[in-house]
């Protein structure tokens, strides 16, 4: 079974103007997602529209790792797009527009089953950036208590964390659920408090316009 997630994410980001947004979604969904997909080490990918925070519609890829975006597949492909690439991407009709490009750091390993999972039906995702004397702090509090607390959730089916090699801020946390009501449970506000050290480390995050969102997968379904 070929794997679908490496140690690598792709995620765009954008507001379209709403007089343009069902040619962008045919676009998306008949042409650009088949197209990315068919580069090597893109090894999967969807779309989902932001039901709180933004900016709305966020493509996602998993990439075998940060480097495929520099490979030459990649470029050419960026160097040969069809016209309506050239009339609907969200670098031509987009507002607030991000494109990041990360690599994992949390987990450190890729488990199998970790490799071998869809993408998720809901993601909750959180883009900030921390002060330099807070970072180690900050680092080992989220990964050995902020997403192991979550991860005990009901619906919440993983976090993972990434350090931006392309865009900012420098961080980004991205919570797989089962649905998108997941972080709006008493248990995911129970998880949030539950270590004294939470109330101490979780100011010193600065997070970005529109974070966290949570997002709906729209396609494919």
């Amino acid at each position: 079974m070929a794997d679908k997630k490496g140690t690598g994410l792709f995620m765009v980001w954008a507001d379209i103007p709403a007089e343009l947004e069902d040619e962008y979604n045919r676009w998306y969904n008949e042409e650009h997602l088949d197209a990315l997909l068919a580069i090597p080490g893109i090894l999967n990918a969807a779309r989902y529209v932001a039901l709180r925070g933004g900016p709305k519609h966020l493509a996602c890829y998993e990439l075998e790792s940060p480097e495929v975006i520099d490979r030459q597949a990649y470029l050419t492909h960026q160097q040969n797009h069809t016209e309506w690439t050239k009339r609907m991407s969200p670098r031509v009709i987009g507002t607030n527009f991000v494109s990041n490009v990360y690599r994992q750091i949390f987990p450190s390993q890729m488990p199998q089953d970790v490799a071998r999972s869809d993408m998720a039906p809901a993601l909750q995702i959180g883009r900030m950036g921390v002060a330099a004397e807070n970072d180690e702090e900050f680092n080992q509090w989220y990964n050995t208590i902020y997403i192991p607390n979550y991860e005990k959730v009901p619906g919440c089916i993983r976090g993972r964390r990434y350090t931006a090699v392309k865009g900012d801020p420098q961080y980004a946390t991205v919570y797989e659920f089962q649905h998108e009501n997941v972080s709006q449970t008493p248990e995911w506000e129970v998880a949030r408090d539950s270590h004294p050290q939470s109330a101490k480390v979780r100011p010193m995050m600065t997070h970005a316009s529109g974070s966290p969102g949570v997002y709906k997968k729209i396609f494919p379904l």
